[in-house]
């Protein structure tokens, strides 16, 4: 699992860093909020881990810029602020927990795993939801506006992807390794080829276009945008 630290205080960040990756974690860092935005942004990471009092974008800021922008990864903040209210706005701002300072390290881990598993059972028994599609992933359904669309099992694991990273760039590499398995060679634009199916059964009869393509980067889903004309 990859995780995104984001803590302006090099003691504080070391410390953390140093115990996360002998926990066997990957761990990444942004000193203030605009790049922890920035790199968290990128979908690559599985957990977030920010101060509350930050440069710039402060704690609080980030998670409600990153909660408006679809990203569904646990936040868990880490903050001196320790009553009741501070414990309630952070929730409020889309924090998934909030863990006062001081605080063991045992604990730290303790809720970055049980916050772990919370997602992962949301992922496997809950609905994705962007505009007026949904995807359902225990019964591997997808519907647009209440009509359903029949989906070969590589189109739902790519249309699984892009909306797990709703709003965001998804490389193709990223759809080659969700869809495929790591020791596929791809042949020709494989990629592109399943995009376009798949883009013609969700947009067909709608003149709203749900997958865009980045050029030069890759795809992204999001609330649909008039078709190009």
């Amino acid at each position: 699992m990859r995780i995104l630290i984001v803590e302006d205080d090099d003691k504080t960040a070391n410390y953390l860093t140093r115990g996360l990756s002998e926990s066997g974690y990957i761990v990444d860092r942004a000193d203030d909020g605009e790049t922890g935005l920035t790199q968290a942004l990128e979908g690559i990471y599985d957990f977030l881990i920010l101060d509350r009092r930050l440069p710039g974008v402060d704690g609080l800021e980030l998670v409600r810029r990153l909660r408006e922008r679809q990203l569904t990864i646990p936040i868990l903040m880490i903050s001196g602020l320790a009553s009741t209210a501070d414990r309630v706005e952070g929730l409020q701002a889309g924090c998934d927990d909030y863990l006062a300072k001081p605080y063991a390290f045992s604990e730290l881990l303790a809720r970055i795993e049980a916050l772990r598993r919370r997602a992962a059972r949301g992922r496997e028994m809950g609905t994705l939801r962007v505009g007026d599609l949904e995807l359902d992933l225990q019964l591997r359904r997808a519907a647009r506006a209440d009509r359903p669309i029949t989906l070969q099992y590589r189109e739902f694991l790519l249309l699984q992807t892009l909306m797990r990273h709703a709003g965001q760039i998804v490389t193709r590499s990223m759809l080659l390794e969700a869809a495929w398995n790591y020791d596929f060679e791809p042949r020709g634009n494989i990629i592109d080829m399943h995009i376009h199916r798949l883009r013609r059964k969700l947009d067909t009869g709608f003149d709203m276009q749900m997958i865009q393509t980045v050029p030069g980067a890759g795809y992204m889903i999001a609330p649909p945008i008039l078709k190009a004309t």
